[in-house]
């Protein structure tokens, strides 16, 4: 789905003025130091609200910086702040830098769930699962082209990853289904809410808690080295004060480069005028400062699309809605693909029809199981009709057609059997609770599988293959682990179990030197 040049500034206009009401000028205000960088709560700290609603945060105020760490994480998504509390809970000193005003990243725009197997929900449920189905759906949707010891990793860990959560208040005990699964293990807040404001919350919480610092406004320029070794970084304060900051490692976590259209067109030029779903920050910095050092990329060009992205605002719709029961529909009101088959294939449906644009259609059941759903309406993206009549009017298409298409799924769902195009997941209710919705969407760019190369160990590998000492990485800035093709919620997964482990490895490197 393209968009004008008109439309761009817009969007663009729109989250730099979102941001400038985000922040307090610097990013950070003045306090009094407690030593060790302490988030004490009478400590006079900037609070900010993120640019996709996080809850509130206070940062680390400049004045506390040290000219050394044990370990210095660059990005503040859920990957960095796992590490981080893994690093802290093995008794070194981490600091957090992020270059965005607010913290949480791409993290914040999460939306579906996580997914795990062989998980305690999952067996309190009765759902029966395994690392072994998840393994094998995993690489199916990545068309067998994954990185299979990562992948392998992944999957053994990541039950360890929804209790590590669990354990520090941050419950996802809600599982629903996302496209490519065949099993329920997207796993999501209590109430049905969208995981990313409810993870980086929680997980800021217990930064604070542990007296871990976070700096915003904190743009690492680059990486440095000595002797061989990563020794610190170069980091730019407010876009004003550069400063060299020493540390025994350096993890990175700045997540991809979805948002910077250059290194995207560079890669595949048949992406250009597309929207993305990614926040302004995701430019790919943390992959260029690794290359400098060494580190090499892999799979560069295997850019995510995803389907139902609203094309005015670029705010992707979570695949929790299509899981729940809703269905896809043209301009004609006919369903024309299985809603829930891997994000490639959806999007290459959509873009079949004319006007390469679809409309999600579901009822109010859904609406009552995807609390995600409140934010669109807030948005302004969700459009009602108290009959099937009145929504088809709503949206222009032909009503009679409309009303068959949604009978011929109430009996698809009733007999367990899609006839038309083999859906066997998200079916567990038919859309027949008045009143209905609708949501226009279209495709947009949304994640990028490749990134730079390293091991189950987190470490980061040069063209040789060999681990840089000191350089650890986790999260969307690394690549191989989804292939060619990303399943919706292995994201969140894979931010939880590598960025816990990049912690714990980064720790055993430092206390190794």
């Amino acid at each position: 789905m393209k968009k004008t040049a008109a439309a761009a500034l817009t969007l663009i206009l729109s989250v730099m003025l979102v941001i400038a009401g985000c922040g307090n000028g610097d990013g950070n205000s003045k306090g009094n130091n407690k030593g060790n960088e302490n988030l004490s709560k009478d400590n006079e700290t900037s609070k900010v609200e993120g640019v996709s609603g996080a809850s509130e945060a206070s940062y680390t105020p400049y004045d506390q910086l040290k000219d050394k760490y044990d370990i210095i994480i660059i990005g503040s998504g859920g990957a960095g702040m796992s590490a981080a509390l893994e690093a802290k809970e093995k008794g070194l000193n981490p600091v957090i830098f992020e270059k965005m005003p607010v913290v949480g990243g791409n993290t914040n725009k999460s939306s579906s769930g996580m997914n795990a197997s062989e998980t305690k929900f999952q067996k309190e449920q009765n759902i029966k699962d395994s690392n072994d189905l998840f393994y094998e759906e995993s690489l199916k949707g990545g068309h067998g082209t994954n990185n299979k010891e990562m992948l392998r990793f992944f999957v053994d860990n990541s039950a360890g990853a929804i209790e590590w959560l669990d354990s520090i208040g941050i419950r996802l005990n809600n599982i629903t289904i996302t496209g490519g699964m065949n099993e329920k293990r997207t796993h999501r807040p209590e109430d049905g809410s969208a995981v990313g404001q409810y993870l980086v919350k929680g997980l800021v919480k217990n930064l604070q808690d542990k007296g871990i610092p976070l700096f915003v406004s904190a743009d690492v320029k680059e990486i440095t080295e000595q002797d061989g070794k990563i020794n610190g970084v170069k980091v730019l304060f407010n876009q004003a004060d550069e400063k060299n900051i020493t540390s025994n490692a350096v993890i990175v976590t700045t997540g991809g480069f979805g948002a910077n259209m250059d290194m995207i067109t560079e890669v595949r030029p048949d992406l250009a005028g597309y929207v993305t779903t990614n926040q302004i920050g995701s430019t790919g910095d943390g992959i260029k400062m690794i290359e400098k050092v060494g580190g090499t990329t892999v799979d560069m060009d295997q850019i995510q699309v995803h389907p139902t992205v609203q094309q005015e605002k670029s705010y992707l719709i979570g695949e929790a809605v299509r899981g729940e029961g809703a269905l896809l529909i043209s301009s004609e009101g006919k369903r024309f693909t299985n809603e829930m088959n891997t994000r490639d294939k959806v999007t290459a449906a959509i873009n079949t029809l004319p006007e390469k644009a679809a409309i999600l259609i579901f009822d109010s059941g859904v609406k009552t199981r995807v609390k995600a759903i409140e934010q669109y309406e807030k948005m302004g993206f969700v459009i009602q009709g108290d009959t099937i009549e009145a929504l088809a009017k709503e949206i222009n298409v032909p009503a009679a057609q409309l009303q068959t298409s949604l009978d011929t799924w109430n009996s698809a769902v009733k007999n367990k059997k899609d006839a038309e195009f083999g859906r066997t997941t998200g079916m567990d209710n038919d859309l027949s609770g008045a009143p209905y919705y609708a949501i226009k969407i279209g495709p947009g760019i949304h994640y990028t599988m490749g990134g730079v190369v390293i091991n189950t160990n987190t470490e980061v590998l040069n063209k040789e293959g060999t681990a840089i000492p000191g350089l650890f990485a986790a999260g969307e800035v690394a690549g191989g682990l989804h292939g060619q093709n990303r399943i919706g919620g292995n994201s969140v997964a894979e931010i939880i179990i590598f960025g816990r482990q990049a912690g714990i490895k980064a720790a055993e490197f430092v206390a190794s030197q």
